[in-house]
């Protein structure tokens, strides 16, 4: 794997060949990156790994057709056959009058911004061991756990350079540090798993991983002999566990290519309210130590802050210059891509803004809900909003959560859903999409 300087210039080195070939623009981008980790069963090792690797993907455009190969191999004589071969598809392709690269007065200019994401410590496997092997006796130690799925420690480190004819060239790296655990409650039919994990681009910011050994086991001992509500109308309560689902089918929903397609159930909704008042929806790609966190996007474009929901309003799509130049608007800097193939459309860090009531203050609002803590299948539909999903949660009753539910479903229709929902004021950032405890106040809940 490259440093990010290195890693540039073969980029800027492609580009430029690419060009004397013959192209009239182009871009590369160079992905590479390392990972370790080791994996645990009931105190024994179970696997240990190691890999390395690296891409680089060169997109040539001749006129409005455009062609896009990569390589692992980058050997002089392997990129100056990768420029012939990318050159000849793209004569060959059909014209695309949205295809191009991005506007130039829209890129990233000058120093990158710091963005904290990169920690130089790697951790030796004897040291991803006996973390992982921490986290396990803590989950194996709460009482009611029978058996262990298993716990792992990891490390990784990867790099991105992207280089552009039009002017734009970057690079910037990053880190991670994960720990995870998955253990099982109960003997026989009645047994019951479950886990816990986090992430963080330091290992300072990593959760003691004791704690995350013991969440993993109270919360399988907290799922045992589960019952089966009443089907009908209830309010349905989001753990944080599940509630981060609601922005990933959001965000989806306000790509650029879905929305140009007409494949969204928010294409006509832009600058209409659909969220209740006070419900804001941030973008935020430059959040230090951010796990999407990054310095520009995919494309070279200047990326900053943003409220895709301000207010209930919806404001923004998010859009990479292809799908932009369909709907007749900006990129917006969510381009994203790998090294093989065209840029789409992400966000980086989403998250859906605090509320001002308290978890415990959601719980007590009816008398009577149920607490999601897991969803099971895809049962969305991107087009129309319908959705229903299997769940697995608890019942809550006075405030208080009582037993556990699963082989249940939940429905409704996203556009209903966001309509409604309350975000609570218990958010947290520990994933690339953040939200708090979201209430629901009526779905309809039955059995799978």
């Amino acid at each position: 794997m490259q440093v990010p300087e290195d890693a540039q210039r073969i980029a800027e080195s492609l580009v430029e060949r690419g060009i004397a070939a013959g192209a009239s623009a182009a871009d590369a981008l160079y992905v590479g990156g390392s990972s370790s980790s080791v994996e645990v069963r009931l105190g024994e090792l179970e696997a240990v790994s190691r890999s390395e690797g690296e891409q680089i993907g060169l997109r040539l455009f001749v006129g409005q057709r455009s062609a896009t190969v990569a390589s692992s191999d980058l050997s002089d004589e392997v990129l100056g056959t990768l420029v012939e071969r990318c050159l000849a598809m793209a004569n060959e392709a059909p014209e695309d009058s949205y295809s191009g690269l991005a506007p130039e007065v829209l890129l990233e200019r000058g120093e990158l911004p710091w963005l904290d994401s990169y920690d130089p410590f790697e951790p030796d496997p004897s040291e991803l061991k006996s973390r992982a092997l921490e986290a396990e006796r803590a989950a194996l130690a709460v009482e009611g756990v029978t058996n262990s799925s298993g716990a792992s420690a990891s490390a990784s480190g990867n790099i991105m350079a992207l280089a552009t004819s039009g002017g734009f060239s970057g690079a910037y790296r990053s880190s991670g540090h994960g720990c995870s655990a998955s253990v099982v409650a109960g003997e026989g039919a009645t047994m019951q798993r479950d886990h816990a994990w986090h992430s963080a681009r330091f290992l300072e910011d990593l959760d003691n991983v004791a704690e995350i050994g013991a969440k993993a086991g109270a919360r399988a001992v907290a799922r045992l002999n589960p019952t089966r509500p009443k089907p009908g109308k209830y309010p349905v309560i989001f753990d944080p566990r599940v509630s981060s689902s609601l922005l990933s089918h959001f965000s989806g929903a306000i790509s650029g290519s879905s929305v140009a397609r007409k494949t969204s159930f928010l294409q006509d909704k832009m600058g209409e309210a659909i969220f209740a008042r006070g419900v804001t929806i941030v973008d935020d790609p430059l959040r230090l130590r951010g796990l999407r966190s990054r310095p520009f996007d995919a494309e070279g474009v200047h990326v900053a802050r943003c409220e895709l929901v301000s207010n209930g309003v919806l404001k923004s799509w998010i859009a990479e210059s292809a799908s932009a130049r369909q709907l007749g608007i900006e990129p917006t800097g969510h381009a994203a891509r790998g090294a093989g193939g065209a840029p789409g459309a992400a966000p980086s860090n989403l998250y859906i803004e605090a509320g001002q009531r308290s978890r415990e203050e959601l719980l007590s609002v009816f008398p009577e809900a149920v607490l999601i803590i897991e969803l099971i299948g895809q049962g969305v539909n991107a087009v129309t909003g319908d959705y229903s999903r299997g769940a697995v949660g608890f019942m809550v009753r006075g405030g208080e959560i009582a037993e556990p539910v699963a082989e249940i479903t939940i429905a409704s229709n996203l556009i209903d859903m966001f309509a409604t929902l309350e975000p609570g004021a218990d958010l947290e950032f520990r994933r690339g999409i953040d939200a708090p405890t979201i209430l629901i106040p009526e779905m309809t809940v039955g059995a799978a």
